[in-house]
């Protein structure tokens, strides 16, 4: 139940082990990306949603379907939601300090990302080039992964967008693996916060979920001390009950859960906006690495080894995350070197 867009054009829509091919509706259906249908709104998306589930159009198995990336991305941010995650990166790297920056817990901290080094699963990892030290250049000895949902913007807006208005300018979720270079990263981000240990490679699933089809999935987010800020306040009802999965080379090495994540992406995209930013048609927002309490629930390698085994040439990752019914679409890549 879900949207992407054939390789070379055109709608298809995901029913079951299917891909169903919309492009003969014309229209929307026959453009080369969703970027079109998601600034409809709502009510358009709702009807997209019901002319594709009565579609008989042609079928093929999901494996055997190529597809590209999804949206044109007009911006991309990514954020440090997760608590658990958070408190095990500052124990690893500032020992001693206070396990949460002074701000967290007043504001989703976030960065910019670049929305041109966005790619579509399947796409093959390049290893990065970075300064890894002073004096050293070369490739990155500690690349990872970082398992993350993402929330694409349809509707755009010059306002403030209210968590209120969340569902209104949202048209979908999709899962995210945040690649990052973890020696580039630690040398670079005091006192900026990362730059060429992110922005080299960002893969998304070449499926969006509409939000509307995961309604059945929203769960109360856990309580939040100090209460937020009132533009903050609401949207705690969009944590969604989705398992989480990562795979490395066919061996399932991680299994959580997305209703932990402290702050909501009602809550991003509010925090994202409340300066007056604007907001278009193809933002692609995530939610940071997603990591839970128990052993074997982290979303990174870094905390899944204690800091002890990164990628290989020749690895291959899959993220997966399916909640009920709902399944999203996998996230694939392979480093190359």
């Amino acid at each position: 139940m879900s949207f992407g867009i054939l390789a070379g054009g055109g709608l298809v829509w995901r029913d079951g082990a299917d891909a169903v091919d919309l492009t003969g509706l014309g229209d929307v259906f026959a453009q080369p990306s969703l970027n079109a249908l998601m600034a409809e709104g709502p009510s358009a998306w709702s009807e997209a949603i019901a002319t594709a589930r009565r579609h008989d159009g042609p079928r093929t198995p999901i494996g055997k379907t190529q597809l590209q990336l999804p949206f044109e991305v007009a911006d991309y941010v990514d954020f440090y939601s997760s608590r658990e995650h958070v408190e095990n990166m500052r124990r690893m790297f500032r020992p001693g300090a206070d396990p949460l920056p002074a701000s967290w817990l007043w504001l989703p901290i976030g960065y910019h990302g670049r929305a041109g080094t966005v790619v579509v699963s399947g796409t093959d990892v390049q290893r990065p080039n970075g300064i890894l030290g002073p004096g050293e250049f070369g490739p990155s000895r500690r690349l990872d992964i970082e398992l993350e949902l993402g929330f694409v913007v349809g509707v755009p807006s010059a306002e403030p967008v209210p968590t209120s208005a969340f569902a209104d300018h949202v048209f979908g979720v999709v899962l995210v693996n945040d690649w990052s270079a973890r020696d580039i990263q630690v040398f670079e981000y005091v006192p900026l916060g990362p730059f060429l240990g992110k922005s080299f490679l960002t893969s998304i699933s070449a499926w969006v979920t509409p939000l509307s089809l995961l309604e059945e999935r929203r769960v109360e987010a856990p309580p939040q001390e100090p209460a937020p800020l009132p533009h903050l306040a609401g949207g705690r009802d969009w944590a969604l009950d989705l398992d989480l999965e990562i795979e490395l080379n066919g061996e399932t090495i991680s299994r959580g859960n997305s209703r932990g994540v402290y702050w909501t992406m009602p809550q991003q995209l509010a925090h994202a906006t409340s300066n007056g930013a604007t907001v278009r048609t193809g933002d692609l927002m995530a939610t940071g690495t997603i990591s839970g309490s128990a052993p074997g629930s982290e979303g990174s390698l870094i905390e899944l080894t204690g800091n002890e085994r990164f990628l290989a040439d020749g690895d291959e990752v899959v993220l997966r995350a399916r909640g009920g019914d709902v399944e999203l679409g996998e996230v694939r890549g392979r480093v190359v070197g």
